[in-house]
């Protein structure tokens, strides 16, 4: 099966995941950046469910080969928290070197931001959970390439479509991810999973958003 098909199946499955974990639900949900939202996904609640989070680690395996290449990059990196069990997997798997890159410098050892070994010109590759406006993604971006690292790509497994994907575009990263917001909506909606309201909703609040965020 080619990529495209196989990536479209990968989607389906991915939203089964999403309903049975409980960790797509609608409602009026407060963002971290602040933002209302009629939708809130918590992937922090995969590794509660061995299948469901070892399904979800090979949806990155299959994202990283068809569409990054694992001889394209020398090392991971993840923001902790949301993102770092699933990249904690994915580098074992692939036997790729994990960093973890802090929100803020310790203030006591070592003091660093990046715990691990990082080497001048490492290409580096990022694993985060999920993107919204990408504000902790182009700040894990600055880190790495402050201690002469590169990053030209960054694996989610969803797009919120709320102008994170355009953040990390305008410094020189791509954006891959699984699926796209608006493609599971659909996909809920076409499977009577996801009531018309609550569709229109979710597309509403992805226009409003990429209108604020200018993209």
């Amino acid at each position: 099966m080619d990529w495209p098909k196989r990536k479209e199946k990968i989607r389906l499955q991915l939203c089964d995941l999403l309903v049975k974990t409980g960790a797509l639900k609608f409602g009026e949900f407060v963002l971290t950046s602040g933002r209302l939202s009629p939708y809130y996904i918590d992937l922090r609640l995969l590794p509660s469910f061995p299948p469901a989070f070892k399904m979800a680690c090979d949806f990155y395996i299959d994202l990283i080969r068809n569409e990054v290449g694992i001889d394209e990059f020398d090392r991971m990196a993840s923001v902790p928290v949301a993102g770092l069990p699933f990249a904690s997997v994915v580098a074992y798997d692939t036997k790729k070197p994990l960093l973890l890159v802090r929100k803020a410098e310790k203030t006591h050892g070592r003091e660093r931001r990046i715990e691990g070994i990082i080497m001048p010109a490492d290409r580096i590759l990022l694993i985060d959970d999920l993107i919204t406006t990408g504000k902790s993604l182009v700040e894990t971006v600055e880190a790495i390439r402050a201690e002469g690292g590169t990053v030209r790509d960054a694996v989610v497994l969803i797009d919120r479509e709320e102008g994170g994907r355009e953040s990390l575009n305008k410094i020189g990263v791509k954006v891959h991810s699984i699926a796209k917001m608006s493609e599971i909506a659909r996909l809920l909606r076409g499977r009577s999973l996801l009531p018309e309201d609550k569709y229109r909703a979710v597309l509403k609040q992805i226009r409003i958003s990429k209108a604020k965020s200018g993209s």
